[in-house]
């Protein structure tokens, strides 16, 4: 059976997700559930206040959101609020909807 990590490279999409934790924290992380996909430290909150993510740079905790980039930057899709679950099928949906 196929996993999520091969329907990414083959559909040519990088994932990487970004969290306010140190770089030790989120790879502890990211190990302890097989991530497909790294996981970026955002200690200082730059990206999580751009991508609003987050409302102040004293939240505790960034939202789950994620966004679908293409290759010049642009911002294709947008998801406010992610189910780690069932997310990436989603993303896959919607990508071939827009193809």
């Amino acid at each position: 059976m196929r996993d999520h990590a091969d329907e990414l490279a083959d559909a040519n999409l990088v994932v990487f997700g970004v969290s306010f934790d140190s770089v030790s924290a989120n790879r502890k992380f990211a190990e302890k559930y097989s991530f497909p996909f790294l996981l970026l430290s955002d200690e200082d909150r730059a990206v999580g206040m751009a991508y609003g993510a987050a409302k102040s740079k004293d939240a505790g905790y960034a939202s789950r959101i994620s966004y679908v980039i293409d290759p010049d930057g642009k911002v294709m899709l947008a998801y406010p609020k992610v189910d780690p679950g069932t997310h990436l099928d989603q993303i896959f949906m919607d990508l071939r909807l827009k193809g």
